[in-house]
């Protein structure tokens, strides 16, 4: 009975130093990693189209992208990306881009990324009361894009992950002057506003938001 209970004993204890060298390494090969969150860009945007009767938004809007991998050690596999406009906390349009590859140190331009069509939104008095001060000024201030990604990515030359999605990247409150699709100028008092780059927010690009879901849950 004594051999017994030892004999359990060493296998337990066994099993938790295997498990605490292993989690050392993985740890260790993280920090060695450091990975940097991919970092996506709003280079250019333009609207050629945006008008509002009785909650139907008809619309024509552009935007370039530049995406830029920072990491030395890291590819990563674009295998779904969503891009996802918004005006006013209301999504209007969304399209899929063509999944693609990212080696390291690599920045990749997207675009034009065009978002064309109608949609139903609904806006509250003062959101209403915004929009139409922005069409006399011809300049919107509060139009986004949002990125929703599913990725696979290599760390190193051995370990590649399965796919996950990384935090949704934020391109957020971008200030878009509307042109004549006619002749290419801006109307209104936006003739002398021009589109400044814009950073979005990619959090912790390499970490799975489905995760922290669920730990979150727990």
């Amino acid at each position: 009975m004594g051999n017994t209970r030892n004999c359990c004993l060493f296998t337990y204890c066994t099993i938790y130093i295997v498990m605490f060298f292993f989690m050392i390494v993985v740890f260790g090969f993280w920090i060695a990693i450091s990975p940097s969150s991919v970092k996506f860009y709003i280079t250019d945007a333009t609207l050629t189209e945006f008008n509002l009767t009785n909650n139907n938004l008809n619309y024509n809007f552009k935007v370039n992208i530049t995406v830029r991998n920072p990491n030395n050690n890291i590819i990563v596999y674009y295998r779904r990306i969503n891009a996802i406009a918004w005006y006013k906390d209301n999504d209007f349009s969304r399209v899929s881009l063509t999944p693609f590859d990212q080696g390291h140190k690599n920045t990749t331009f997207l675009g034009p990324i065009e978002f064309k069509g109608n949609s139903k939104i609904k806006l509250g008095r003062q959101q209403l009361d915004e929009y139409s001060e922005e069409t006399r000024l011809g300049i919107y201030s509060d139009l986004a894009v949002d990125f929703d990604v599913r990725i696979r990515a290599k760390f190193g030359s051995f370990y590649k992950s399965g796919r996950f999605n990384p935090p949704v990247v934020q391109c957020r409150r971008l200030r878009v002057p509307l042109v004549s699709s006619s002749n290419g100028n801006s109307s209104s008092s936006s003739s002398t506003f021009s589109f400044s780059e814009k950073r979005c927010s990619s959090g912790s690009f390499f970490a799975d938001r489905d995760l922290d879901k669920v730990a979150s849950a727990s």
